[in-house]
């Protein structure tokens, strides 16, 4: 059992909280995460934290900003009870897909979040696959941003190992994807697409070979799914003998669900950075992986303080 480390968890990902304590083998920590009848979220910190080293499992998934406001209370919560140092473990960081002003008059969300966490008293951020990378930057703490890579890769050399072509469903995630393919010493594939409109997309055509070969479609998320049903469509049509998605991150928001169970993927594997029981009641097609050991690996060894960087690849 590490030393002084305690975990607490908001109400959006407990499962993922009590496997992440599982694996250090100590308690949960205990806490009241409510809301008051008009909304507002009140938050009770039902132990002594003071001198530990605390760590708040927190995804910003739906529903975001709830979710968002209990960790920025739990954070307040544990520092005026003179917890030594608080690390926001978020698993999925919401927000991040807003890094940059791609057009005039638009607020840089993501970096506006770095802003509330680090106001509110926090000493260093731990995530994985972060949207863009150079989210980091807009910190000004520590921030160990891991991937969920070697996770996926495992699964996918178990059971896609022989005729596998790595794709990219757009442009921006080939630098992503070429990484996968390495790890699995697979080819690269990359979906030509023109982005008409946010949430929507059309595919064009495929660059590189994929006939008669298991195609994995690889991105850091999956959120309305029509990118990723629309590239495994056009893989199809392209001879792919079997059509796989993987990512980190299974947004998995309005006809996402809907648009996988009808498409022609096979198998979408995924991580619980964002909790999964439901959906997976939905589709079949979800295959899903934790990311509870890679989390309490680098919880071990920010408390140790010995490095991380291992656990980046």
């Amino acid at each position: 059992m590490p030393e002084g480390i305690k975990i607490f968890a908001g109400n959006s990902n407990a499962k993922l909280a009590n496997e992440i304590a599982d694996v250090l083998n100590i308690p949960l920590g205990k806490a009241t995460v409510s809301t008051f009848s008009d909304g507002e979220i009140t938050v009770h910190i039902d132990e002594n934290v003071r001198g530990s080293d605390v760590y708040v499992v927190q995804s910003t998934c739906t529903p975001v900003n709830n979710n968002l406001m209990e960790l920025l209370l739990m954070v307040d919560a544990l520092k005026r009870a003179s917890a030594r140092r608080i690390t926001a473990v978020m698993p999925y960081y919401g927000y991040a897909r807003q890094d940059r002003k791609a057009q005039p008059r638009v607020p840089i969300s993501a970096r506006l979040v770095a802003d509330l966490l680090t106001a509110t008293g926090i000493n260093r951020v731990l995530t994985i696959d972060l949207h863009a990378g150079q989210i980091q930057g807009f910190f000004d703490i520590p921030v160990d941003h891991l991937y969920a890579a070697p996770v996926l890769s495992e699964y996918v050399k178990d059971k896609y190992a022989n005729d596998v072509v790595v794709v990219s469903p757009d442009a921006g995630g080939v630098e992503r994807a070429r990484a996968f393919a390495k790890r699995l010493d697979a080819s690269l594939a990359i979906i030509d697409k023109r982005r008409e409109k946010a949430n929507v997309s059309q595919v064009m055509h495929v660059i590189g070979e994929v006939s008669n070969k298991n195609a994995i479609l690889f991105d850091d998320m999956i959120d309305t799914a029509g990118t990723i049903t629309q590239a495994a469509a056009a893989l199809k049509e392209n001879g792919a003998k079997r059509v796989i998605a993987a990512c980190a991150h299974a947004v998995l928001s309005g006809p996402a669900l809907d648009r996988i169970n009808d498409s022609v993927l096979e198998d979408v594997i995924v991580t619980n950075t964002i909790p999964m029981e439901e959906n997976q009641k939905r589709c079949s097609k979800l295959t899903v992986l934790t990311v509870a050991k890679l989390l309490g690996e680098a919880i071990k060894r920010i408390n140790e303080e010995s490095s991380v960087s291992s656990l980046f690849d």
